[in-house]
């Protein structure tokens, strides 16, 4: 088992890769190839094409991170509150971003969790995220600005 302090350095030197919007190969480089790893991002499936499954293996995993390139951006990414269990050799943490849905471009500033196992050689093996599902959907859509304005007028009154 890795030390608590090879542990949380993996974790923050992927967390760094992904908020500095590096290449897939790059972040992939951080998962493990002894292990079939998995990647998923909790949420009803029909609510955004990369939620509600495990992406198994790194061909998967590499379609997940394509597929959320391909339909988001996001800008000021920054991760906090790491927590390292060395005795499960895992590591959660909270992010923080502001995402747009590119196809409509209405965004939303979002706090997320993710939790990273990881094996002897401190290479993620699971990857899980716990993010915004509901702000994603209507981004997606186009219809988080309108609910946002019914949101303010039924608390105002107006």
């Amino acid at each position: 088992m890795p030390p608590r302090s090879v542990l949380l350095t993996a974790a923050q030197n992927f967390c760094n890769v992904f908020s500095e919007k590096q290449d897939t190969d790059t972040i992939l480089a951080h998962f493990t190839t002894t292990h079939s790893p998995s990647a998923t991002e909790h949420g009803e499936a029909f609510l955004a094409p990369f939620l509600g499954k495990s992406h198994v293996g790194l061909d998967a995993i590499k379609v997940y991170f394509e597929t959320i390139s391909s339909l988001l951006s996001y800008e000021t990414m920054s991760f906090s509150e790491f927590t390292v269990d060395a005795e499960v050799n895992r590591v959660a943490c909270r992010g923080k971003a502001k995402f747009t849905w590119k196809s409509t471009g209405e965004s939303w500033d979002e706090t997320f969790a993710y939790m990273l196992d990881f094996d002897d050689e401190a290479k993620i093996t699971d990857y899980q995220v716990w993010a915004d599902t509901g702000a994603a959907y209507l981004a997606r859509k186009g219809e988080l600005e309108k609910a946002r304005k019914e949101n303010t007028n039924e608390r105002y009154g107006t």
